[in-house]
Formats: structure tokens, sequence, C-alpha cells
């Protein structure tokens, strides 16, 4: 079980800001497969990955990152400064 964060527009088109998730994902990219699958509502915000970024443990890192061991994941809009 890991927990797994939506913030931003992400959060919005799913929904809630957070969940416990029971995943057989072996990476990240995995998933977003199995979140794309669960119904529209993630797979519309999960539709453009090129349009997001993700932390594994508060660590930012790429969709192909492996998730042993994670106890979070959190999946956000990429940062703009000003």
């Amino acid at each position: 079980m890991m927990d797994v964060l939506y913030f931003a527009w992400v959060r919005e088109r799913i929904g809630i800001p957070r969940e416990a998730v029971e995943t057989q994902a072996v990476t990240v990219m995995d998933l977003v497969d199995e979140l794309r699958a669960r119904e529209d509502r993630y797979a519309a915000a999960f539709a453009d990955i090129t349009a997001l970024r993700v932390a594994v443990d508060q660590q930012l890192t790429g969709f192909d990152a492996p998730l042993s061991g994670a106890r979070e994941v959190a999946f956000f809009p990429p940062m703009t400064g000003g």
C-alpha cells in the first residue's frame, strides 16, 4: 500500500488530494497505467504525462523510476518561477 498525492490541476481532475493505493506496479509508469485504467477522471488527469512531474518519497524522479519500497508518490504540474 502506498500513498498517492495529487496537486493542482491533477487533483482537480481526479477530485481528491490523496489516496492509499494497493498496487503491483514496478515503476511509476506502471502505476500511471493502473490509475488510467480505473476510470475516466484518472485517464483525463494522466492523458499527457509530458505535462506532469513526479516525486517518489519526496524525491523528484522520472516515470521510469522503480517503486520498490516506496511509501509515497506525488504527481504535479511543472513548477513555474516568478
